[in-house]
């Protein structure tokens, strides 16, 4: 047992000095605290691996957007943004683009169509001046929308040509059913 101990000992001892035999050896560390410290980095790396984008304050961007994984916006962008996973649009952030994503989260304010293939939130005290297309929408108290919502396919919008109507020519209509008759006409 001795053996896995001194291993230990080995990797933790500064490198570069040679062992004292006279000087103390440090406490050891209880093996507690050494999980937890484990657990907090491991947290800390989930949270930075968390968002695999970001533009933070004073960025500002024009033109075409294009991110694989999650993303957060807390600048200003102009243009067009499309995201393969979650996007979310952070308070601070202006944004006068087309935004099209898997999920979309806005917590600032944004002109432009939205299109979420999956679901789109606006949180407080977000601001969204557009068109939504999602199948699932969640609205929270004090966000302000001003725009039309589609809801279920999230295709692209349809226009009046797209929309298709079978017309049936006079003959070919199906007979319209006999009007029915009151109770008083029966009972005669």
């Amino acid at each position: 047992m001795a053996l896995f101990g001194k291993e230990r000992e080995r990797n933790e001892r500064p490198r570069g000095l040679s062992p004292d035999p006279t000087a103390p050896t440090p406490a050891p560390v209880p093996r507690e605290v050494e999980m937890f410290e484990r657990d907090r980095e491991s947290s800390r790396a989930d949270e930075a691996s968390g968002t695999s984008a970001f533009l933070g304050k004073g960025s500002r961007v024009n033109g075409k957007l294009v991110f694989e994984g999650p993303a957060r916006i807390e600048g200003h962008v102009e243009g067009e943004i499309s995201a393969q996973d979650t996007l979310v649009i952070g308070e601070g952030a202006v944004v006068n683009a087309q935004i099209v994503g898997s999920a979309v989260i806005v917590h600032g304010r944004v002109t432009g169509d939205v299109t979420a293939r999956k679901k789109l939130e606006i949180r407080a005290p977000g601001k969204l001046f557009g068109n939504i297309t999602t199948p699932s929408l969640v609205i929270h108290e004090g966000v302000i929308f001003e725009g039309q919502c589609t809801m279920g396919a999230t295709e692209a919008p349809r226009t009046e040509k797209d929309r298709k109507v079978a017309f049936f020519p006079k003959d070919e209509r199906p007979a319209e059913p006999a009007p029915l008759k009151a109770h008083s006409e029966l009972a005669k």
